[in-house]
């Protein structure tokens, strides 16, 4: 039988232990049964807005985020219905599924987060919700960063939820912040910095204030009470602070997008990310042209908006048939979901736009 075993670790660089022996979280491995979650027609829903029923996941399943709860992986997926729309044309709802071992999931037969009659219609449809990531609060409260998509401008947004189940919106981020002068720019992929705490990971309050490394062309920085709503960091002239940019010629040229939630340790703030590889000019020759790689960076605990250090190669890539197939045919492996279960780092990652990967990093 063939070994579809992918090796990701880079030999140069050792990878001990995540907490002072490495900067860097390498050694993740993709197991066989790769994809782990894939699109299903038969999963019907009734659209509150279009008051019909939908195969709310038929054309595809990927982008998702991840946590623990009760000694059980919880992941909350993108889900799309119309196979036959483009890219992008699609209605988008999240779903829930539960493992006991992070690899074979069960699927809640209901989306859980999706476009409704409500006062977040104007954000949320006709695109949908997307792309969520997750996190636990100190106090066992869930809050989620997900997009908001009405097909004009992408918005992040939050919920909370007290059970993973039941969600409350609070529409986008930076909604309140400056009397708006931030709600109507393109804002994606937030990544609150959390720290692993008796085998969890938990929010982490950093100079007073929660973090959220946030953005998709460049990585900005955001502070928050709550969770809920945030205030981006601003240079001197009072625009976005771009505190971490492509390279060109390497395998991020042309954009940098956060990743699982970020890490709080003791040699700094890790953030895993995903990088796009430009087409043209500028692009590297190590990755095809248009891919998708995982990378990660390292920032200053006592100044969170300064890069200290950035691992040059990324530590996961496009490697099988269906990394390069399906809606986006360029290849991704679109990190987003991130836990610690069962003494082992488990990474789950969008493929091609169309399904569900699993990396596994033992300790």
């Amino acid at each position: 039988m063939k070994n579809y075993f992918v090796f990701l670790c880079l030999a140069l660089i050792p990878l001990g232990n995540l907490w002072g022996q490495s900067e860097w979280l390498l050694g993740f491995e993709k197991p066989q049964q790769n994809p782990i979650m894939t699109a299903d027609s038969t999963y019907l829903f009734k659209c509150p807005i279009e008051k019909k029923m939908v195969n709310w996941q038929k054309a595809d399943v990927f982008n998702p985020g991840a946590i623990v709860r009760n000694d059980t992986v919880f992941m909350l997926f993108r889900a799309e219905d119309n196979p036959d729309a483009i890219l992008g044309g699609r209605t988008s709802r999240i779903g829930l599924a539960y493992s006991t071992d992070g690899l074979n999931f069960t699927k809640f037969p209901k989306p859980v987060l999706y476009p409704q009659e409500d006062n977040f219609r104007q954000w949320d449809y006709p695109g949908g919700v997307e792309d969520p990531r997750v996190v636990e609060m100190p106090d066992g409260t869930y809050i989620m960063l997900y997009t908001s998509w009405n097909k004009d401008v992408a918005r992040l947004s939050s919920a909370s939820s007290k059970d993973l189940r039941k969600w409350i919106k609070h529409g986008p981020v930076f909604e309140s912040f400056q009397n708006g002068k931030f709600n109507n720019i393109w804002s994606k992929s937030g990544s609150m910095v959390t720290e692993l705490k008796d085998g969890r990971l938990i929010a982490k309050k950093v100079n007073g204030k929660f973090l959220m490394y946030w953005g998709e062309l460049f990585v900005n920085l955001a502070q928050s009470e709550d969770g809920l709503d945030w205030e981006p960091y601003l240079d001197h002239e009072g625009e976005l602070l771009h505190i971490f940019k492509p390279s060109i010629g390497e395998f991020d040229s042309h954009l940098t997008e956060p990743g699982p939630p970020a890490l709080y340790t003791e040699d700094g703030i890790l953030l895993l990310y995903n990088g796009k590889n430009l087409s043209g000019e500028g692009a590297t020759q190590k990755v095809p042209e248009g891919t998708y790689c995982g990378g990660q960076v390292l920032f200053d605990l006592k100044d969170p908006s300064r890069l200290i250090k950035r691992l040059e190669e990324p530590f996961i890539c496009p490697s099988l048939p269906h990394e390069t197939s399906g809606q986006y045919k360029a290849g991704t492996t679109f990190i987003e979901g991130l836990v610690y279960y069962k003494n082992n780092w488990i990474l789950y990652y969008g493929t091609a736009d169309s399904m569900v990967g699993v990396a596994i990093k033992s300790e």
